[in-house]
């Protein structure tokens, strides 16, 4: 099960953007906890607090428990917005999860067993094609990533999501089944399988030492030297 990490928030009363603006005046990040079927709340968070979490990683994986002026409320990040040239967070958008909520979320790849594919050792290189996936999952049992095993994995082939075992009663929010790893081969590598070719069927075009005289050919005379 998931661990709640811990936010501490007051009420914002107004909401608007000239209160928007007095809230970050103070030094603290305007946000709005909604969902459960319950009216939305508006909120204050601490902002040096804020962009500690939101730049220490999976933000928007992680469940918080809000504690609002004494009433706590669990909730997940769903959005956030930073100002472009200092990175400071201007605002924050909270889902509150009722008990044993279904959430859809996404969570990052993560290849596993490199050195056991094949295609590496021969020089290819991986190359992660989807970096996150978009999954459906309890929202108490939210996965930090998703394992993509690479054991036995030449040049030139790929790993769907589809060739991954998800956890209990996770699954994939869509219907596309998306590539998310493949080795690309090294440099020369397509040169080297056509000489390659080439050199098999030169060889086996070659009459083979010692091969029998063809149809119709005279035998040499006996005695003839």
């Amino acid at each position: 099960m998931a661990t709640a990490k811990e936010l501490k928030a007051t009420s914002r009363p107004r909401a608007g953007k000239g209160a928007a603006r007095a809230v970050r005046r103070e030094g603290r990040v305007p946000g709005v906890i909604y969902g459960d079927n319950q009216p939305p709340v508006t909120i204050a968070l601490d902002e040096a607090e804020l962009r500690q979490r939101i730049f220490a990683g999976h933000f928007l994986t992680s469940i918080y428990d809000i504690d609002l002026d004494g009433t706590k409320h669990r909730v997940i990040p769903r959005d956030y917005q930073l100002e472009p040239l200092r990175d400071r967070p201007v605002h924050v958008d909270f889902m509150r999860l009722g008990q044993g909520a279904t959430i859809r979320v996404r969570v990052p790849v993560r290849t596993i067993n490199v050195e056991a594919a094949p295609g590496i050792k021969r020089g290819g290189t991986v190359s992660v094609v989807t970096h996150s996936v978009e999954l459906r999952c309890p929202a108490d049992a939210i996965p930090e990533a998703i394992e993509i095993d690479l054991t036995g994995l030449e040049i030139n082939y790929s790993r769907h999501l589809s060739d991954v075992v998800l956890p209990p009663n996770v699954k994939p929010a869509g219907k596309v089944d998306p590539t998310l790893v493949t080795i690309v081969p090294p440099s020369g590598y397509a040169e080297e399988i056509k000489a390659a070719k080439d050199a098999a069927g030169a060889a086996a075009a070659a009459p083979a030492a010692g091969a029998a005289p063809a149809a119709g050919a005279k035998a040499p005379a006996a005695g003839a030297k």
